[in-house]
């Protein structure tokens, strides 16, 4: 792998995951709001560094509190990154719930909301090798925390945004696996991988 696109190792997670918003979730275009949050610098990459669920979510609920304490300005959103311990995605969903369930405890909901993406992400009635799944497909299992009345704003201000997720899927079998390693070359890592499954 080349100098510009490491390998996936958790050495290289909050890296290699930035070069995947730049080259994916930007370059591509999956989200249309992501460009100007990452040329203001808002975007925050945080690397948790535990295996099991309950000192995971002590690092999510770290973040969460410096989101609450911290202006739109200073930090809009944060992909918390588990670079360890939640590579079964069926394990991921579990440390999704219990983030959900956090967000409600902590009072929250309704503030923040959150989208997650993961390797072998697999959306429920889709075989695991659909296309469709790539869409929410990153290097590293995250938990992304977004701002709702942010993105509100920004929903608001944008034409058609009920159309994104047809218009990304479409994006995904037009690029085709081939088409997505072309946009980011570590995929290739992922994939064969996978294919040793």
């Amino acid at each position: 792998m080349s100098q510009l696109y490491p390998s996936y190792t958790v050495v290289n997670a909050s890296d290699l995951t930035k070069l995947w918003v730049d080259a994916m979730v930007i370059g591509q275009n999956l989200c249309p709001f992501a460009a100007s949050e990452r040329n203001r610098g808002s975007i925050r990459y945080v690397i948790v560094d535990a295996q099991e669920v309950s000192t995971a979510m002590g690092g999510f609920l770290n973040e969460l509190l410096f989101l609450q304490q911290s202006s739109e300005d200073e930090a809009s959103t944060s992909l918390v990154i588990f670079p360890e311990g939640f590579e079964d995605f069926e394990t991921f969903l579990n440390l999704l719930d219990v983030a959900e369930d956090a967000l409600i405890q902590s009072g929250v909901e309704g503030l923040f909301q959150l989208a997650s993406f993961h390797p072998d992400y697999q959306f429920a009635g889709l075989s695991r090798d659909d296309i469709t799944n790539w869409t929410n497909r990153s290097p590293f299992p995250v938990l992304h925390i977004i701002r709702e009345g942010q993105m509100g704003r920004v929903l608001d201000s944008y034409k058609s945004p009920d159309e994104i997720p047809e218009r990304n899927i479409a994006l995904m079998k037009k690029l085709g696996v081939k088409g997505l390693v072309q946009c980011f070359p570590p995929f290739q890592d992922y994939i064969k991988s996978a294919s040793k499954d």
